[in-house]
Formats: structure tokens, C-alpha cells, sequence
């Protein structure tokens, strides 16, 4: 995950209790909300036990960058605790979190979205990031009384790893691909590379008093090969969907499903299709009357694994459209760069140089204008 490196944003909420608020505060305030249509176009739901599962997985890879899955496994009752364990950190008073506080630079611990940094305005959200192991951050929160916590952690993080695998296996099949052509997809005794750390993001979305004034997370695309992520029952994930030359690009709320997982494909994924998945742009909203949670679990690959179009998919005529690179470094990019990370590892074709330049400067402009002066 990309560190948080403003500090004076992590002092800001010493002083901040969404709880106590009857209107949102201009720092919260957001000029542009609702800056696209709104769909109802209906989120592919696929039962993992269909025999069909890969070629619908494929096509929901295709054509939404996001699918939703039931029939994967995780026991409805560890989803239950999970969400009231994420619930009882965030009702912890602020003083209380900010002995987890993410240091500067660092990654772990409690804080705001990392890309809180490219905006003048703050989200309406929390979040609590953990690598690996919960136990030192949890220690810091409840010295004496984290084991309910942790044990909830780990149990579910038990559970997305081999979920994890068996959805990367399905997305290659639908590919055309086999676990072989990728050897580190299936962690075992004779795989070289190591697996990558399993990320975990709890993430809070209090309840809030005008939300049309305000943004609980803006819209971005994840860096992972995919994000599993369990949002509970309030509605407030909303993706991009179509761009079709009649009909502009169009928010549509993915609704709360007992028991089922939301996938959204990341940007490594689309290098790894070369660009036949799509990563998909998505955000959170707030809800007037309740908090929402989510937990994101991070699929990646091993850190000093180069990521890079399969060759098998490249055509004869096409070449590669993306350079190779590991998740650390792209999640450097990403840091750096927000949402233009991907087009800045593009390779491009003949006579697309000076277009891509142009782009470039035509999208950082319209971000400016949109979200106002970047941070950084």
C-alpha cells in the first residue's frame, strides 16, 4: 500500500469527531459530487461453484473491471465478526485510535486514505491498515483485550489467501492461461518466489449529516492484481461503468448482498491482460443516518515479481502496451502520480508520443478543475 507521508493531516484528526457534527465544515465540503450520471445497470453476481465461472469472470473482467461472487466459502459468521471487530475499532474515541497512528512514511496503523494528499478537500472516512500480522497494531489499541480482534483478522485473512489463488487461477482460465504459466500463483513447497503479505484495510464512513456536501473516498483505481472486499449491508461503492460513444460514463451503487464479496480487478491486472482486463475506477459515498464499513483485502503478486503483459496475449500486430514492473514500484508511481500511474508505464505505438504528452496534460488539468489544487 502507498504510505502516508502528510503529517499535518494525521494531526487534523486529534481535533476531528465525525460523531459531533451537525453540518458538514468546509474542509470536508466538496465542490463536485455527483460528476457523473447515475446507472442502474446491475453488477454481474457469480456463483463461484458454476461451472461456468471462468468465462463469466472473464467477461465480467472485460467489460466492468468488477464482478461480485457467492458460493466462495468464507463462513457468513466470520463476516459477522469480522464486521463487528472493524465496528469497535472505529467506535474507539479518537485518542484512543491515534495510539495507532500510521507514522510519517509508514504503512500500518490508523490514519486517512493515502490519495487524501492530490485533494484541498478531506474525505469523510478512516481507515486502519494492516500487513501481515495484526498483533503489534491491535497491542497499541487494546493492550490487554485484542485477542477477539486479531483473531478475527486472522481467521478471515486465513480464508482470502486460498479465495484469493482460486479467483487469480479463474481469471487466467478465462484467459486462455494455466496455473503453470504463472508459477506464483499457487504458493508451494517448489514455488521460488515467496507470497506477498497479505494487505488488509478496515475502513470506516460515518454517518454524515449532508451527503451531497461531502465524499467518503474519491474515485480511484486499485493497485493490486484485485481487491476482494466485503462492504457489509449499507449501501456506498460506486463504479464507473461504459463509455460508450453515445452514452457517457455513469456511477452505479453496487448493493450489499448477504454474504457475498465484491472483486474489483487493480492495475496490475490490467498490465498482466495487457489491458483486456479493466481496472475499474470506483469510490465511496456517505449515507445520512449510517455508518458504513468495508474490509479490502489486497491480492498482489511476491514484491520482486515484475508484473508484464502475458506473451501468450499479445498479438502478432499488437506488442506489449505496458512496460514491466514489481508492486513496489508501482505502487511508487502510484504515489506519486495518483491516478496516472497506469498511462505512465504505457508503452507507446508509433506516432503516440506526442498524443500521450497532450493527454497527459489534458487530464491533470481537469482533475485541477474538478477537485481543486493537489496537495503534494
Amino acid at each position: 500500500m502507498p504510505s502516508l507521508s502528510d503529517q499535518p493531516l494525521i494531526h487534523h484528526l486529534q481535533q476531528f469527531e465525525f460523531k459531533t457534527l451537525t453540518e458538514v465544515p468546509d474542509s470536508h465540503a466538496w465542490p463536485v459530487v455527483n460528476d457523473h450520471p447515475h446507472g442502474d445497470d446491475a453488477v454481474p453476481v457469480i456463483d463461484l461453484a458454476c461451472p461456468d465461472a471462468a468465462r463469466l469472470i472473464g467477461q465480467a473482467c472485460e467489460e466492468w473491471g468488477a464482478f461480485q461472487i457467492t458460493g466462495h466459502g468464507v463462513p457468513v459468521d466470520l463476516l459477522d465478526r469480522l464486521e463487528a471487530q472493524t465496528r469497535r475499532l472505529f467506535s474507539l474515541p479518537t485518542g484512543q485510535k491515534l495510539k495507532a497512528a500510521r507514522s510519517p512514511g509508514g504503512v500500518t496503523g490508523y490514519g486517512i486514505a493515502n490519495i487524501s494528499a492530490f485533494f484541498s478537500k478531506l474525505f469523510w472516512s478512516e481507515g486502519f491498515t494492516i500487513v501481515g500480522s495484526p498483533h503489534d497494531e491491535a497491542r497499541k489499541l487494546w493492550p490487554d483485550d485484542s485477542a477477539e480482534f486479531c483473531g478475527a483478522i486472522e481467521e478471515y485473512t486465513s480464508w482470502m489467501k486460498p479465495l484469493g489463488c482460486r479467483l487469480m487461477l479463474l481469471m487466467l482460465a478465462s484467459l486462455g492461461l494455466s496455473e503453470g504459466e504463472i508459477d506464483w500463483t499457487v504458493p508451494s513447497s517448489e514455488t521460488t518466489h515467496e507470497a506477498a503479505a497479505p494487505v488488509i484495510q478496515l475502513n470506516s464512513y460515518p454517518a454524515c449529516p449532508d451527503p451531497d456536501r461531502a465524499m467518503g473516498l474519491a474515485e480511484h483505481t486499485d493497485s493490486s492484481l484485485f481487491t476482494v472486499l466485503y462492504q457489509g449491508s449499507v449501501r456506498g461503492l460506486q463504479l464507473l461503468h461504459g463509455n460508450h460513444p453515445t452514452r457517457r460514463a455513469r456511477w452505479v451503487t453496487v448493493p450489499p448482498l448477504p454474504g457475498a464479496l465484491v472483486v474489483n480487478v487493480g492495475d496490475l491486472s490490467h498490465i498482466l491482460s495487457n489491458g483486456r482486463f479493466q481496472s475499474v475506477t470506483h469510490r465511496a459515498i456517505v449515507n445520512r443516518t449510517q455508518t458504513r464499513i468495508s474490509v479490502a483485502y489486497f491480492y498482489g503478486p511476491p514484491a520482486h515479481f515484475k508484473i508484464s503483459p502475458i506473451e501468450k496475449l499479445i498479438g502478432p500486430q499488437q506488442g506489449p502496451a505496458y512496460r514491466a514492473v514489481t508492486w513496489p514500484e508501482y505502487l511508487t508511481l502510484k504515489r506519486r502520480l495518483y491516478n496516472q500511474a497506469l498511462a505512465s508505464i504505457r508503452l507507446p505505438t508509433e506516432g503516440e508520443e506526442e498524443s500521450r504528452t497532450n493527454t497527459s496534460e489534458t487530464i491533470t488539468a481537469a482533475y485541477t478543475r474538478r477537485h481543486g489544487e493537489a496537495k503534494v
